[in-house]
C-alpha cells in the first residue's frame, strides 16, 4: 500500500517531532535483526539437494530428501538460536538458552552435508569429512550457544523466573502493539510507538536487574500494556478506514502518558535501588568502624 511521505518540510507535515525534544529517543535502543541474511542463505541448499535427487532413483531420492531435511531442520533452528542469543546479549541478568539451537544446527548441518555426500559417493570416509568439515565450518560461521548463566551470583532463581514470566508476557504486548500500529500505515505513529516500546523497556530491564522491583511494577508489565495493546489495535482499526485526526490526537496522547508514567516508575525503582546501596555502605561502614578499622575517605 502507498504511503503518503510526511515530514517537516512536506505539505502537511508539522515540526511537532523536531521541536519535540523527547523524540530524539525515537530510535533508542534499536537493533539489528540477528537472523540475517547468513542464516537465511542456509534455506537454499536443502531445495537445491531436494531437486537434484530426483533423477537418482527411489535410493537416491530418499537419501538425497533425508538430506534436505537435516539441513532445512539445521536452518531452522540456527535462526531460533541466533534470536535466543541476541536476546541473551541484551540483557545483564539471563540463564543461557534451555536447549543449544546452534549447536544442534551445527550438527545437523554436518549430518545433512554427510547423507549427501554419501548419495554421490558411497563408503564412510569420505561422507565423515565432509559432514565434519561442514559442522567445523557452521561453528565458525555462527558460533555456539551461550553457556553459562550471566548475572545470576546471588541471585534468587524464584524470583527471576516469576520475572522472566512477566517480562516474556509484557514482550508479547509490545509485539502485538507492534503488529497492530503497522496496519495503520501512518509511520510517525509507528516511530511514535517504538519510541514507547523503548521506555517500556527499560523498565523490563530495570525489573530484570532486581527482581524485588516486580511487585511495584507489575501492573505496568501487564495491565497498562494490555490496555495500551487494546488500544492500539482500535486505532489502528479506525484509523485505517478513516484516517479521522481525532482518533489519532488522542491515541497520541493515550502513549504520552503512557511513556511519562513508565519513565517515572523506572526512576523511581533506580532511586529506590540508590538508596538501598546507600543503606549497605552505611551498615558496612558503621561494622568496620566497630571492628576498629578507621575510615578515613568517605564512600560516594
Amino acid at each position: 500500500m502507498a504511503q503518503r511521505y510526511g515530514g517537516k518540510y512536506s505539505p502537511n507535515g508539522t515540526s511537532s517531532q523536531s521541536d519535540n525534544p523527547s523524540s530524539s529517543g525515537a530510535y533508542k535502543g534499536a537493533t539489528v535483526d540477528p537472523v540475517g541474511a547468513r542464516s537465511n542463505v542456509l534455506f537454499v541448499p536443502p531445495i537445491v539437494l531436494a531437486f537434484t535427487s530426483i533423477n537418482d532413483g527411489a535410493v537416491g531420492l530418499g537419501l538425497g530428501l533425508a538430506g534436505a531435511g537435516a539441513l532445512l531442520l539445521g536452518a531452522w533452528l540456527l535462526r531460533g538460536g541466533l534470536s535466543a542469543e541476541a536476546a541473551y546479549n541484551a540483557r545483564k541478568v539471563a540463564r543461557r538458552p534451555a536447549f543449544p539451537r546452534k549447536i544442534a544446527a551445527a550438527l545437523l548441518a554436518g549430518v545433512g552435508v554427510g547423507i549427501a555426500a554419501f548419495s554421490n559417493e558411497p563408503g564412510v570416509i569420505a561422507p565423515l569429512i565432509y559432514g565434519a568439515a561442514a559442522a567445523v565450518l557452521h561453528v565458525g560461521a555462527f558460533g555456539i550457544d551461550p553457556m553459562r548463566d550471566k548475572g545470576m551470583e546471588g541471585v534468587d532463581t524464584f524470583q527471576q523466573d516469576r520475572v522472566a514470566r512477566a517480562v516474556d508476557e509484557a514482550e508479547e504486548h509490545l509485539a502485538a502493539m507492534r503488529d497492530a500500529i503497522t496496519r495503520s500505515g501512518d509511520r510517525s505513529m509507528i516511530a511514535r510507538v517504538e519510541r514507547f516500546q523503548s521506555t517500556a523497556k527499560d523498565l523490563f530491564r530495570t525489573v530484570e536487574d532486581d527482581p524485588r522491583d516486580l511487585a511495584s511494577a507489575r501492573k505496568y508489565l501487564s495491565v497498562y500494556l494490555m490496555g495500551a495493546r487494546d488500544a492500539t489495535i482500535k486505532f489502528a482499526d479506525v484509523y485505517a478506514r478513516t484516517n479521522d485526526p481525532k482518533a489519532r490526537d488522542d491515541y497520541e496522547a493515550l502513549l504520552d502518558d503512557l511513556e511519562k508514567n513508565f519513565s517515572a516508575r523506572t526512576r523511581k525503582m533506580l532511586l529506590d535501588d540508590r538508596s538501598d546501596l546507600t543503606v549497605e555502605i552505611d551498615v558496612l561502614r558503621d561494622r568496620l568502624q566497630r571492628e576498629g578499622v578507621r575510615i578515613d575517605r568517605e564512600m560516594k
